[in-house]
């Protein structure tokens, strides 16, 4: 028998790296999934390894069931309805099974969602022989939500086999999770994510598992429906990212300029707040929406930054200290900078 599931990725409207930190998020998940085959190997099979596919990147890995075991404490396969974080013992025993694979170094990103597998896996299902096919439509390193995505539907493939959820395995075609099996779901997914992101805020495996638009503040999510259509273009910069560097800056600025920094995230929490009540506002006519939509792409740019921000940024990581003539705004930037 085989199970496949899919969950979505996300786009986070306002927020980002604040959410972190205690501020207002607003989430939604769009369009482009991450899609989880797991096929348990029968006696006929005559297999008796764990195999991982990852289809975009042409990658296989697999571990003899007899070295996962010899890894992990038999204390390691908890059940799974009670969700559990990978001790500093485990991520050892976890590092070295990945270690064992050698990598190709262009694709060394990929081994912190690689023990991620391995945590959930070991921790639902134990040491059963398997073959698990990862497919995605989200390009990873985006912004999109690729990791959480990938968590969540390994998560809910991994449990669809366990009598922690209720589902009906004959059925054929797609099936929905449960309020209560949903909640599991997500938290095994944020075990994984913070095996790969370190200490990630759980807004994005919230928004892959749940779907539709969320409103998140330190784990404590608002399920919204939006009276307005929200029509994104998302555009790949194909600019790579890392997520858990990137947060992990974001926090070395906090203890540098703690003052400072609560007033941006207290100012974030204003903007995510203010868009969530415009979300849920009722559009009676076609000149609401169209003002509504001005008011959301207002909040946005004051939540990501102006191009005169972005200018100033570059400026700064060349090494220069830049400051705006008159009051801002625009006009003339004036950079200082020792010269080359």
């Amino acid at each position: 028998m085989e199970v496949k599931s899919r969950a979505p990725g996300k786009i986070i409207l306002t927020g980002e790296h604040a959410v972190v930190h205690g501020s207002t998020a607003v989430a939604s998940s769009i369009d482009l999934y991450t899609y989880v085959s797991l096929h348990f190997s029968t006696p006929s099979d005559n297999e008796d390894s764990l195999k991982l596919k990852l289809q975009e990147t042409a990658l296989e890995f697999s571990w003899p069931i007899t070295r996962i075991r010899a890894a992990f404490p038999e204390s390691t396969a908890q059940l799974s309805s009670t969700p559990n974080s990978c001790s500093v013992e485990n991520a050892k025993a976890i590092a070295a099974l990945v270690e064992e694979l050698n990598i190709p170094e262009a694709k060394l990103g990929l081994a912190s969602g690689v023990s991620a597998f391995l945590w959930l896996y070991s921790s639902i299902q134990g040491f059963k022989p398997a073959t698990v096919v990862v497919t995605s439509e989200l390009p990873l390193g985006s912004g999109l939500g690729s990791s959480a995505s990938f968590c969540v539907a390994l998560a809910a493939a991994l449990l669809a086999y366990t009598d922690s959820v209720s589902l009906d395995l004959k059925h054929q075609g797609w099936l929905s999770f449960g309020e209560k099996d949903l909640e599991l779901v997500n938290k095994w997914a944020f075990e994984g994510e913070k095996i790969i992101h370190g200490k990630p805020s759980g807004i994005d495996n919230t928004v892959s598992a749940y779907g539709n638009i969320i409103s998140f503040k330190s784990g404590n999510l608002t399920h919204m429906k939006s009276s307005v259509p929200l029509k994104m273009l998302i555009t790949n910069t194909k600019v790579g990212r890392n997520t858990k560097a990137l947060v992990a800056g974001v926090g070395e600025r906090m203890l540098r300029h703690p003052d400072i920094m609560a007033f941006v995230f207290s100012a974030v929490d204003s903007i995510s707040n203010e868009l969530t009540s415009i979300l849920k506002s009722p559009t009676p006519d076609e000149l609401s929406v169209t003002e509504k939509e001005e008011k959301i792409e207002e909040l946005m740019e004051m939540n990501q930054g102006t191009v005169v921000d972005k200018v100033v940024a570059e400026l700064e990581s060349c090494g220069f200290q830049c400051f705006i003539a008159g009051i801002g705004g625009g006009g003339v930037e004036i950079s200082f900078g020792v010269s080359s």
